[in-house]
């Protein structure tokens, strides 16, 4: 069963259903807003190219499924995904959009699209975006595709990083060290707790972004610098906020799970990070795990699956976790409940991936001075480019966010590339990630960042 049916089996019990994709990265905005923040915490890429994430979305449809797109795909990356079979989709692209808006903010205002997605919702159509908001619940009602995934309270009352570490002590799964702080004077009196066991601590906003939202604590100069800008607000003033002892030197994990509406849980994917010289590299797959290790994150998936579809939640989650230098599994750093990035790799990983064959998770980020078509970057690329059959080769799973960030003037500006690289061995499509790396910036005349 691949991964679709199971999808589709676990959120609307029909494996033939139809849905309609909305990828509306950093979805965690909506359910931040309003609540406390940390001073200097709340940078954040261009928004132009953090909405153009959603292009990833075409690899996740299929023949009779929809993706709704801020604007065109490159035509030649669309030809050659279909033609290695990693699309397959329809593709809608809205007629307004706006670079500070999310894809779903941009279909609320575009009248030939709502009608458009009236008409499938006539036909039995679901809308399924990457997380649940006031404006997805908003269009649903306004274009009748019901949701087919939980309300928006419930989505914002699971991915809170309180509501994590709380679960994990109810769980009695191994906690990282530190505490949940709701209050200004709770925050103080952890960070120095945390600092007096030797080494930084971190400071995490409960409903922070993306990996914002967070502050590495070196020791007591910079946390008493901290905590005077926010003792600012008066001790008793909320925060909401998670104090963590940082573990130098551990292995970072990400596994996703899927939780179905009957509350069954399927384990679903664990990758790495991958770190070499200091410069993390990507999200490297398989990973090597003992048997012990990998039984504990299936324990662990099985337990924060079951809780959460007590709470009210189904679909599919992501959860961080990580093995200390001393071999400890922490096997809940935080629940990220709505599509992550392995999400919209989990269809082509199956179908291109297969046991024997190692991937990583890339991310090229560069600085071009003006923009480039996808011809210009695979004929850069040459024989490594994946053509669906050969390894080793690169997948660009995402070609819009290269140039969603250039400007009308002249004069280089933050592009990026997401990639799948595959080969036999981890070594080798470590090989191709720093190869292609290496090929784009010949291309563009760069250095690498």
């Amino acid at each position: 069963m691949d991964f679709t049916v199971r999808l589709k089996r676990a959120l609307v019990e029909d494996e033939d259903a139809r849905f309609v994709y909305l990828n509306n990265f950093e979805v965690e905005r909506s359910w931040a807003a309003g609540e406390p923040k940390l001073p200097g915490a709340g940078i954040a890429f261009a928004a132009a190219t953090v909405g153009r994430m959603e292009e990833m979305g075409v690899l996740l449809a299929e023949d009779h499924d929809t993706v709704v797109l801020k604007a065109p795909m490159d035509s030649d990356h669309a030809a050659y995904l279909r033609k290695i079979g990693a699309l397959s989709g329809q593709i809608l692209e809205v007629e307004e959009t706006r670079a500070a808006r999310s894809v779903t903010q941009d279909i609320l205002q575009s009248p030939r699209t709502l009608a458009f997605l009236r008409q499938l919702a006539a036909d039995g159509n679901y809308l399924m975006p990457m997380g649940n908001s006031a404006a997805e619940e908003e269009l649903s009602k306004e274009v009748g595709l019901p949701l087919a995934c939980p309300s928006a309270e419930v989505y914002k009352r699971v991915n809170g990083k309180i509501y994590s570490r709380r679960l994990v002590d109810s769980l009695g799964l191994t906690p990282v060290p530190g505490a949940v702080c709701e209050r200004v004077s709770d925050l103080a009196e952890a960070v120095h707790a945390q600092l007096a066991h030797g080494g930084r601590v971190v400071v995490k906003e409960s409903l922070g972004v993306s990996g914002r939202g967070m502050v590495v604590v070196p020791d007591t100069v910079a946390a008493d610098r901290l905590l005077r800008l926010i003792g600012r607000r008066g001790q008793e003033a909320r925060v909401d906020m998670v104090v963590e002892s940082w573990i130098e030197g551990a292995r970072d994990l990400n596994y996703q799970l899927l939780v179905s509406r009957s509350g069954q849980v399927h384990f679903e994917t664990v990758k790495e990070l991958l770190i070499r010289k200091a410069v993390p590299q990507g999200h490297s797959f398989p990973v090597d795990l003992s048997d012990a290790q990998l039984a504990g994150l299936h324990e662990a998936a099985n337990l924060i699956g079951r809780a959460l579809h007590a709470d009210g939640y189904y679909g599919l989650v992501g959860v961080d976790a990580m093995i200390g230098p001393d071999g400890t599994l922490y096997p809940c750093l935080e629940i990220n409940a709505r599509f992550n990035m392995s999400t919209y790799q989990n269809r082509f990983a199956e179908r291109f991936i297969p046991e024997g064959r190692h991937a990583i998770a890339a991310t090229f980020n560069l600085r071009p001075s003006r923009a480039y078509s996808f011809a210009e970057v695979a004929s850069a690329l040459g024989s490594l480019l994946f053509d669906g059959e050969n390894v080793p080769g690169v997948l660009i799973n995402n070609f819009a966010t290269l140039n969603a960030g250039v400007g009308p003037g002249a004069g280089p500006f933050h592009g990026r590339l997401y990639s799948i690289c595959i080969a036999d061995d981890p070594d080798e499509a470590l090989d191709v990630r720093n190869r292609c790396e290496a090929s784009l910036h010949t291309l563009m005349g760069t250095e690498s960042l």
